[in-house]
């Protein structure tokens, strides 16, 4: 089964903190010797992930914000690609994430402006000027539009013989979800959504889609929402998540559920559902073979 031993240039989305810095660095440093390119919007971020690594030519930066229209990112991918020929795996770690309370209607940020300077990118203010927008094309529309791009240099890959990859990271919230995240939840449910069906469809194209479901992983992701001390009694060190992660991917493993409630919520809700997709998906196609 191809692993993340198999790449030999990895791109990771969203790479300046977090799990994506955390996975980027220890694909950095597995014994085969991938190209890592580490993207963000935080140009300081990118700027001392350079500094700290300036002896090792395998580290790359690029400045990259999600949240651009799809026409630039377009552009981006095509720039990628052409530069770095070799891409064969990205992994898509960037994500936000906002409380809504929905028992309290106008609460909900569907039109103010106050979050902008946050959320979106400077470019293009105007494509994702609420928090809930912004949450949905960061954690979702965004990487569709990502994958769609890059898919054209994977799949020719593929047909040379080389495995490909398309690293997903969800949450354990996909599975399960949490009332005070609602929108959150929907954006991570509709991106496992998309790793099941991408399996399917890409099943014989060499493409390798693998999905990693975090548990609640200690980050900064929280910062903002000024809970961070309270769930640091529960989450997940990153160094033990990144460590068991990195297994699963060296493993090959398609799907990962990390952590001891992950797996038993994967357990109860997703076991074979997997193979439940591909079964649905080869009968559709021998249907319409029939039609």
């Amino acid at each position: 089964m191809p692993s993340i031993h198999d790449c030999k240039c990895v791109l990771v989305v969203g790479a300046t903190s977090g799990i994506g810095r955390a996975l980027a660095l220890s694909i950095l440093a597995l014994p085969t010797k991938p190209t890592v390119i580490v993207s963000g919007r935080r140009q300081e971020r990118l700027y001392s992930l350079a500094q700290q690594h300036a002896g090792e030519n395998r580290l790359k930066t690029l400045n990259m914000d999600v949240n651009a229209d799809p026409a630039s990112l377009k552009v981006t991918v095509k720039d990628i690609v052409g530069q770095y020929p070799n891409i064969d795996a990205i992994i898509f770690s960037a994500g936000i994430q906002h409380q809504f309370d929905f028992t309290k209607p106008d609460s909900v940020d569907l039109d103010s402006q106050s979050s902008l300077q946050y959320i979106c990118a400077p470019s293009s203010p105007s494509y994702c000027n609420t928090e809930l927008s912004s949450e949905l094309n960061t954690n979702y529309t965004s990487i569709v539009s990502m994958i769609t791009f890059f898919l054209p240099h994977l799949i020719q890959l593929g047909k040379q013989g080389r495995p490909t990859f398309i690293y997903t990271v969800t949450s354990s919230l996909a599975i399960v979800p949490g009332a005070w995240v609602p929108n959150y939840c929907a954006t991570k449910a509709a991106l496992h959504s998309l790793s099941l069906t991408l399996n399917a469809q890409l099943r014989d194209s060499n493409v390798h889609v693998v999905e990693i479901f975090p548990p609640l992983v200690e980050s900064e992701l929280h910062d903002h929402q000024g809970v961070a001390d309270t769930l640091s009694r529960f989450w997940m060190p990153l160094d033990e998540f990144t460590k068991l992660t990195m297994e699963r991917l060296e493993n090959g493993d398609v799907q990962a559920p990390i952590g001891p409630s992950v797996r038993s919520s994967y357990e109860q809700f997703e076991e074979g559902k997997l193979d439940r997709v591909f079964q649905m998906y080869e009968g559709q196609k021998k249907q319409e073979s029939r039609s």
